[in-house]
């Protein structure tokens, strides 16, 4: 994302079987950049009044819960949101890897630990990354609230923003786009879920979705929420090669430039997202395996970080474009029937262009000619040939994508 648009580049396949790759409108679980997001939702009630940096959690938390403190010092909701909370990764009794005792893991549980925990060194003075710290920081605002954690992020982020697929449960909607997860031996995941820690990596979205959290972020575009997403940068402490803030990780790449960056994985996906207020570029990197990006996010943002340029950007690179006549591309304008469940594909012209148009893309991935019969997209590694009959006709096309020919049979205009 820049001042002047968006682009989204894609590689491989959403599930198996699938023709099409994934588009921007792909749903994938994007774990812990939840973080994010309960950090926004903090930021903005601070800026209502609703609460403040400093006040104590267990003020927020049940009246049985004891929430440890160490040298008189509490526990605050910016110790929470800066990773200085003195809390572990997970509690000790939580399942190791495990979806079905993840999910589970009970609230009351959770309180329990945490009751009886005893902290090792006072809150606030050391970062380590801790779930559990999140997770009661959602609990917390959404109780100060009065509204589930889920309804919290979308009254108060989702729906602002006009993200429409970013979700803890699937809608219908978001399922039929829903990426399916592999793990590190490329075998099927299964869905994560943090029942008693939503706030901590909970949340499902797209690319297109979280393109439009940068947008306000980066200065691109304004909202309602640009006066709290500035006060996430007011707070921040010392944390491991970067500086903690409210949910964002902070990186001096020098002579004062900063850019803010958080990543996130679950059993079956991995993200990061990043932005650059001064340049107004934001990235956005979301994979269905656990595999992390390689770095390829901070390297769009700061070429200086090292990434390995695959074959499929160098084949893509290697494309020449050639300008066939509106006329001629009115010829293959229609609709394409696959024997798949991508189903029907709709070829469109749009001025002197062709867009392929999908479920997964439902805003059309434009076609670049090679030639009067071969096109190719720049979004990945994908591309089109249409084939003609005895009377010259477009009768059909292949689709060539993740080393397989996948053919369309052409469709009358009746239904």
């Amino acid at each position: 994302m820049t001042p002047s648009g968006r682009r989204i580049i894609s590689y491989g396949r959403a599930k198996d079987g699938d023709v099409l790759p994934p588009g921007g409108d792909t749903v994938f679980e994007i774990g812990s950049i939840t973080k994010v997001f309960t950090a926004l939702a903090l930021a903005d009630m601070w800026r209502r009044g609703e609460v403040a940096p400093d006040d104590p959690v267990n003020q927020y938390l049940p009246a049985e819960v004891k929430v440890p403190e160490r040298n008189g010092r509490a526990i605050t909701l910016a110790d929470l949101a800066t990773q200085t909370s003195g809390l572990p990764f997970f509690p000790s009794d939580f399942p190791e890897k495990d979806s079905s005792a993840y999910a589970a893991y009970s609230l009351p549980r959770m309180y329990k630990f945490l009751s009886a925990y005893t902290l090792t060194r006072d809150p606030g003075t050391q970062w380590e990354y801790s779930n559990l710290g999140y997770g009661i920081l959602g609990n917390a605002l959404a109780r100060r609230a009065g509204v589930p954690y889920a309804v919290l992020i979308r009254e108060r982020i989702t729906t602002p923003l006009g993200m429409t697929s970013t979700a803890i449960e699937l809608s219908p909607g978001m399922a039929a786009r829903f990426a399916g997860g592999h793990d590190a031996d490329l075998h099927a995941a299964p869905q994560w879920a943090l029942p008693p820690m939503e706030g901590a990596g909970s949340l499902r979205s797209t690319a297109n979705d979280l393109l439009k959290l940068l947008a306000a972020f980066a200065g691109v575009e304004t909202s309602a929420l640009t006066p709290a997403m500035e006060k996430m940068l007011e707070i921040q402490r010392p944390g491991p090669g970067f500086r903690q803030a409210l949910g964002w990780w902070v990186f001096e790449t020098g002579a004062g430039s900063t850019f803010e960056t958080h990543e996130g994985g679950t059993f079956g996906y991995s993200s990061t997202i990043a932005y650059d207020a001064k340049s107004h570029i934001g990235v956005v990197v979301l994979s269905n395996g656990v595999t992390g990006d390689g770095g390829l996010a901070w390297h769009l943002l700061r070429p200086s970080f090292p990434v390995e340029t695959s074959a499929a950007a160098k084949l893509l690179n290697s494309r020449k474009e050639i300008q066939l006549a509106p006329e001629l591309l009115r010829a293959y304008a229609g609709r394409y029937q696959l024997p798949s469940p991508d189903g029907v594909i709709t070829i469109e012209q749009r001025s002197d262009h062709l867009f392929l148009i999908s479920s997964s893309a439902p805003q059309g991935l434009q076609l670049h000619a090679e030639s009067d019969a071969a096109f190719f997209i720049t979004e990945a590694d994908l591309r089109v040939s249409f084939q003609k009959d005895a009377q010259n006709r477009i009768s059909g096309l292949v689709i060539h994508f993740a080393g397989s020919d996948n053919p369309a049979k052409r469709l009358t205009d009746e239904p």
